[in-house]
């Protein structure tokens, strides 16, 4: 008999004074960039890191890529059993059961207690508290045997949180509490943390990512990126178009705030006049300018830039010359750059299963720190592994 348990993480634990055993969780993580799934093992109590393990990128073929990205298109109006999602949601986990199968066989996986599954966000839009990311945990958990910690963003958005971004306490514990280093996360959308001068965590999503430059460039040369930022290198930024791309309203607005992957997409009708690789450019320079417009506190003097976009030289020219102080991705700290988003959901996984914040008012806007997070588990759990964990 096949037993399914699911419990929500909601409530915080009333004693967190207990020494916590240390687990291996394995983190997964899909990206707005659609490119594929990224899993990563780490070793952690959720406060901080004893151990990295190995990691590996398995990329969704062009049949999934396109079906996913033509759910972003539809998510505002699209039912929850619609047959093209429900199709597409089985095909992504099966996906995801893949890279953490083939991590568990790697020599180095050692044992792995559960599962952190960010799943693929197709809708996020906390104004009207919606946040939406497909991926069907029990079914993973079926796949791997493991338990599941999934639905991170939840209940922050239902709290009158942005629900985004929720790397901010990963980053600090890798950071240790140094100040004055802002962490750039260049994925789909971009978004930055900072330990403030007050030792307080502030971020929140700066702008546009990579998902216009990689929308723009699959529609004039057929590739899902500007390889090695040749598009935008062979190009001139259109000052004229990029002042008017600056002067969108979230750029005015005060952190903590989030995007949808498309919240900029009308962009590329703005642009539409121009060449492709004059377009590209003007693209480039709007992350990184949108960066230089983020309101941060004072005090940053060395940035480093992790997610795909640290893999554009175009772009990390374009944040250098932006950007005040140091630019450089995140290697330079020791991290592993391609990693760090899956491994902290695996953090965050372990974070969850001891009930503590996630989220916090200089990160997503939540009126307190909030926890979040529901398990899920096919078949019977280990005896004692809830106790253990929690």
């Amino acid at each position: 008999m096949m037993f399914l348990w699911t419990m929500n993480f909601t409530e915080p634990r009333a004693d967190m004074t207990a020494p916590a055993p240390v687990l291996r969780a394995i983190g997964l993580m899909s990206g707005t960039s659609l490119d594929g799934v990224d899993a990563a093992i780490i070793e952690t109590d959720g406060v901080g890191v004893t151990a990295f393990g190995p990691s590996l990128h398995i990329p969704y073929d062009p049949a999934l890529r396109a079906a996913l990205r033509a759910l972003l298109d539809d998510a505002p109006h699209l039912p929850p059993d619609a047959p093209a999602l429900r199709a597409a949601e089985d095909a992504l986990t099966r996906r995801h059961a893949e890279a953490v199968l083939a991590l568990m066989a790697h020599p180095d996986a050692g044992p792995i207690d559960l599962i952190g599954f960010h799943g693929q966000t197709i809708l996020h839009d906390p104004a009207h508290r919606r946040t939406w990311q497909i991926g069907d945990a029990t079914l993973l958990s079926r796949l791997c045997g493991l338990p599941v910690v999934h639905d991170f963003r939840s209940d922050d958005v239902a709290g009158g949180g942005q629900g985004a971004p929720l790397v901010p306490v990963y980053h600090a514990a890798l950071l240790g509490g140094c100040r004055g280093r802002a962490i750039l996360n260049v994925g789909g959308v971009a978004n930055v943390t900072l330990i403030g001068p007050d030792g307080a965590l502030h971020a929140c999503d700066t702008g546009p990512g990579n998902a216009l430059m990689d929308d723009w460039a699959m529609r004039h040369t057929g590739h899902p990126c500007d390889v090695d930022g040749a598009l935008a290198r062979a190009g001139r930024v259109d000052h004229a178009v990029l002042g008017r791309l600056l002067a969108d309203p979230f750029f005015s607005r005060p952190a903590p705030k989030s995007l949808d992957r498309l919240t900029f997409h009308r962009v590329l009708a703005d642009i539409a006049a121009l060449s492709a690789q004059d377009g590209a450019a003007t693209l480039t320079a709007f992350t990184a300018h949108a960066v230089r417009r983020t309101p941060l506190p004072a005090g940053v003097d060395a940035w480093f830039v992790c997610g795909g976009g640290r893999h554009n030289p175009a772009l990390m020219d374009a944040l250098a010359a932006a950007l005040p102080g140091t630019v450089n991705p995140v290697e330079a700290l020791g991290w592993d750059g391609d990693a760090l988003e899956a491994q902290c959901f695996g953090f965050l996984a372990v974070r969850c299963l001891r009930r503590l914040p996630i989220s916090w008012p200089g990160t997503t806007g939540i009126a307190a720190p909030a926890t979040g997070g529901r398990l899920s588990i096919a078949g019977l759990p280990p005896p004692g592994w809830l106790a253990a964990g929690a």
